[in-house]
């Protein structure tokens, strides 16, 4: 019997528009976030703001990858996702970055308290809730149906985490 993801019908094109979405808007936060926090705001282009905004840009796109590979294991009807070791790797490696850039960026902030290391701060922290986001527990819930899940279940683990358990 073919899985449920692989059925034609209103429930497969709106999983396709929602994967499409948030593909999308990964990516597209990227530059929006930098414009927003570094031109509007006027966040100074410290070392630290950038190491920081910098973790936090590189789960964005790692987020976007997923997406857009999940719409493309969708398209296919493949039953593994594409790109799975990069993913895997990236979930090995990614902490001890993520790591490295909160710590450094706590240093900073405690040498040199304010606007020119704060944000930075904020940024990995940000990304570090993102990589859990990503790999481990989905944190994100903006629709109704993660919503009433959230509140009759509690917290699941993360799509791509359920991604990479496969194991056939």
């Amino acid at each position: 019997m073919p899985r449920t993801y692989l059925r034609a019908g209103p429930a497969r094109e709106a999983a396709r528009r929602r994967l499409r979405f948030l593909a999308g808007w990964e990516m597209l936060n990227v530059p929006l976030q930098e414009w927003l926090w570094f031109q509007v705001v006027g966040l100074p282009l410290t070392a630290v703001n950038l190491a920081g905004f910098g973790a936090f840009a590189a789960l964005l796109v790692v987020g976007a990858a997923y997406w857009a590979l999940k719409l493309r294991q969708l398209r296919r009807g493949e039953p593994r996702l594409p790109g799975r070791r990069h993913f895997a790797t990236a979930r090995a490696v990614l902490p001890v970055l993520l790591a490295a850039v909160v710590a450094a960026c706590a240093v900073a902030a405690v040498r040199a308290p304010g606007a020119q290391s704060y944000p930075g701060l904020a940024f990995g922290i940000f990304a570090a809730l993102e990589y859990v986001n990503y790999f481990h527990v989905q944190l994100m819930h903006d629709n109704r149906a993660d919503l009433r899940r959230l509140a009759t279940v509690g917290f699941r683990r993360s799509h791509l985490a359920r991604d990479l358990r496969v194991t056939r």
